[in-house]
């Protein structure tokens, strides 16, 4: 770990590469009408104002940067790749992603065969107009394509210097370990990470794909860290969000707009349990002179499977606030028992039974497995 002004450095897993611990997700950069509905939200930045946010963030220290072709449909990437122009590229670490449809008039711009993952990576380079990506990742499994021939397009992909390393993102545990399994075996290049949505309102990924996170060296990337909103503890009992201040409000009206964020309002409105983990993540927060969401953002970055956390900021000023949760302060022991214990986590069969049969007195530190 290296610490830098602002922000602390890891190494993204297993691999030499170093990326500050907040990582700026691009999501919110561009504004694309008629698309889907995210796009048009009222908190999508244009590109002057996109390119505040990422001056002010490579001002603090990061430099690590993630989008995805499909994020306003290239325009996100076209916004970052223009502010490259006038940057050291060689000091930004760039993550993209590819997977889902880009155009739904061609049965071929979408999924993860070699000839679509070859296409997005040559027109995602052509608009972050750059000669490497340094991460690609596979937006979601997808099953109509054999995981080997994914895995040996990526592997090429790697070989002849069009990108740098790989990673999933958004995949199950077995998919996971199959990924890991087939590259290894096949003294393919290896994932380094994996992005998955990770707070203390979405935790299901540390019953398995963490754990093979821990076993096999890969990085956590976790999107949505503050639950789109839900974890910034702005929004009160028993009133409505605002519909130009959260993406929450905007789709506050519309459930199926909603499901495509993956939350809605009705979710946690009544939820008392959800109120008591905000009430407890404000008192921490009073104690350390801090806001409730780098609370929230600083309970993932003490998660030792995680290398960076991914946010999206709608303004400098926010993009600031959540830049305080990187270093210069850590949540206490008995904080983080708070936190866990205020924090919605289901019981599953068989992962509960592994989790107790294999306590803190069957943990080997010369084997590989997870510390539980």
């Amino acid at each position: 770990m290296a610490v830098t002004g602002n922000v602390v450095y890891n190494y993204l897993g297993a691999s030499g590469l170093k990326v500050s611990n907040i990582c700026l997700g691009a999501m919110t950069f561009g504004i694309l009408k008629g698309s889907l509905p995210m796009f048009e939200c009222s908190t999508q930045l244009d590109e002057a104002k996109s390119h505040e946010v990422l001056d002010k963030y490579v001002e603090l220290g990061g430099n690590f940067l993630d989008t995805a072709n499909v994020y306003a449909r290239g325009k996100s990437e076209e916004i970052i790749g223009n502010w490259l122009q006038k940057q050291q590229r060689d000091r930004i670490v760039l993550a993209t992603k590819c997977r889902f449809q880009m155009d739904a008039s061609d049965i071929n711009k979408g999924g993860l065969s070699r000839r679509h993952i070859i296409q997005s990576v040559e027109e995602s380079l052509a608009r972050l107009k750059t000669n490497y990506i340094d991460l690609l990742q596979a937006h979601a499994w997808d099953n109509g394509v054999p995981i080997e021939e994914t895995l040996r397009t990526f592997d090429d992909l790697v070989r002849c210097g069009k990108i740098h390393y790989y990673g999933f993102s958004n995949v199950c545990g077995w998919q996971l370990q199959k990924i890991v399994d087939f590259s290894k075996y096949n003294r393919l290049n290896l994932p380094i990470s994996l992005q998955q949505q990770y707070s203390l309102l979405c935790r299901q990924s540390e019953w398995e794909e963490f754990m093979v996170c821990k076993n096999e060296g890969l990085g956590v990337l976790p999107w949505s860290p503050l639950k789109s909103g839900f974890l910034t503890g702005k929004f009160k009992r028993g009133e409505k969000p605002d519909k130009t201040q959260s993406r929450i409000g905007f789709y506050n009206d519309d459930e199926t707009k909603a499901k495509q964020i993956g939350v809605t309002w009705s979710e946690f409105a009544a939820n008392d349990a959800y109120w008591n983990l905000l009430d407890k993540m404000g008192n921490i927060a009073a104690t350390h002179g801090k806001s409730i969401p780098q609370v929230a953002i600083r309970w993932l970055l003490q998660q030792d499977v995680v290398a960076s956390v991914i946010i999206g900021a709608t303004s400098v000023k926010q993009l600031e606030d959540n830049m305080g949760a990187s270093t210069g302060w850590e949540l206490t022991k008995e904080e983080m028992t708070v936190l866990d214990a205020a924090s919605p986590r289901m019981s599953y069969y068989p992962y509960e039974m592994i989790w107790r049969v294999n306590g803190p007195d069957r943990f080997n530190q010369f084997n590989r497995s997870v510390k539980i």
